[in-house]
């Protein structure tokens, strides 16, 4: 029989990310479906702040009762995580998740507190502010994935959580002038400061060199976060380390366009081909290989700590 609820879910990760939904292929189906359920609910809530469709086509007016959505996503969540029935079926897919493996219901909570920090429009001084955001909206999705994959350690949900700032500090790098159209800046004011910039003009094209310098900075930030992550394979059972993996290479290869295509890498959206995804898949379980071997694990200093 169909499930109606997972059949949605599958259409969301299918049309938002093709990145993920290339490494959730490798899950094995019990895992795959939870992860990409969880995927859904974290789509939908995204796409209800920002105005989107699986993350395109944002509407103009997108900032109206911005407030007022954020209330009723907290409102269902609520309902959810409390066991309540739900007729929309991202609500019931959280619900699933959180109640099969027992994740602490404070998880789904911060992720939407990190979706207020758009609606009231936080600023970013320091990089400290930033990696706070990057937990909220991304580190804090890897501990629940995580959690999907059976980890319970907290220095392996220490290593998930880092992929998830990895991936959104690459993000923030990749997508700065398309959310400087959106009127919203990630980029804290320090590291802007040291390149020479107060404001990002995303029509001015005589900032894009510094930008890109900009953006190098961050690039180079995520790559300890890349590092710290890829010691957490071992621990994961091995098709669900070889998706993680799949997707670190994915995302990591975003960041790796964008460095090398200088400040003209704004001129397209960076992305990764089908072709190079297939590469990357079977570079990742390399990965997966190794970290199997490795003898000692690198101990994980000088990173962002999630509370």
């Amino acid at each position: 029989m169909t499930d109606a609820v997972i059949t949605n879910s599958e259409q969301a990760i299918a049309q938002g990310s093709q990145s993920f939904a290339t490494a959730a292929r490798l899950f094995d189906r019990r895992t795959r479906d939870d992860a990409v359920m969880l995927y859904a609910w974290c789509r939908y809530c995204d796409d209800v702040i920002d105005g989107q469709t699986l993350g395109h086509d944002q509407t103009e007016n997108f900032r109206d009762g911005q407030q007022q959505r954020l209330a009723l996503l907290r409102q269902h969540t609520a309902a959810a995580l409390g066991g309540g029935q739900t007729n929309k079926p991202v609500f019931e897919a959280l619900r699933r998740v959180v109640d099969r493996h027992q994740i602490p219901v404070r998880h789904p909570e911060e992720l939407l507190r990190g979706f207020e920090m758009d609606v009231v429009e936080r600023s970013y001084a320091t990089i400290e502010d930033m990696l706070d955001y990057c937990y909220h909206v991304a580190g804090v999705v890897g501990v629940m994935m995580a959690m999907i994959m059976g980890a319970r350690d907290p220095h392996v949900l220490d290593r998930a959580c880092d992929l998830g700032i990895a991936f959104q500090l690459t993000n923030i790098a990749r997508d700065v002038v398309e959310d400087a159209r959106a009127g919203r800046c990630y980029l804290p004011a320090e590291i802007l400061a040291r390149h020479g910039l107060n404001k990002i003009d995303p029509d001015d094209s005589t900032q894009r060199t510094r930008l890109h310098a900009v953006a190098v900075e961050l690039l180079d930030l995520a790559e300890a976060y890349y590092l710290s992550a890829n010691q957490g394979l071992a621990s994961l059972p091995p098709r669900s380390a070889w998706a993680i993996a799949t997707a670190r290479r994915v995302y990591r290869a975003i960041g790796t366009k964008l460095r090398t295509a200088g400040p003209n890498a704004w001129d397209k959206r960076v992305s990764t081909t089908k072709a190079e995804k297939a590469v990357l898949l079977s570079v990742a379980l390399g990965d997966v290989v190794r970290s199997r071997l490795r003898m000692q694990e690198v101990p994980r200093q000088g990173l962002w700590q999630r509370p």
